[in-house]
């Protein structure tokens, strides 16, 4: 028996509502509460993204460990060009890293890593 429903993913950030249009943008899901120093988005079947400030936050500096990512998402695309092309316009910028052929690396807007990816 479970004790919870969802867990919910909370990313540090200096700017919680800009987060949460980003990733609002970025899967579909609606913003659920908005306010200065939190923010969260939902999925119509219940997952959801948090967002709360930091106001030292300093974003990871991947690949480097100086300052680790401690977690990243995953985005499951069908096109990673067309993918790569929305999150731009949307606000992220691609890493110069890339390590893979299946996958592309980028940073939201406050830095942290997140992977656009195909099989």
């Amino acid at each position: 028996m479970a004790i919870a429903r969802f867990p919910v993913v909370v990313l540090d950030c200096p700017d919680p509502r800009t987060l949460a249009d980003f990733y609002s943008a970025l899967l579909g899901w609606k913003i659920e509460r908005s306010d200065d120093d939190w923010c969260s988005i939902r999925a119509d079947y219940g997952d959801s993204l948090a967002f709360q400030r930091v106001d030292s936050y300093a974003a990871p500096q991947w690949p480097s460990q100086s300052i680790p990512q401690q977690m990243h998402i995953d985005v499951d695309v069908d096109d990673l060009d067309r993918a790569e092309a929305a999150v731009l316009q949307l606000g992220a910028s691609k890493h110069d890293h890339q390590p893979g052929t299946t996958f592309r690396v980028f940073l939201d807007p406050a830095g942290h890593p997140f992977c656009l990816c195909t099989d």
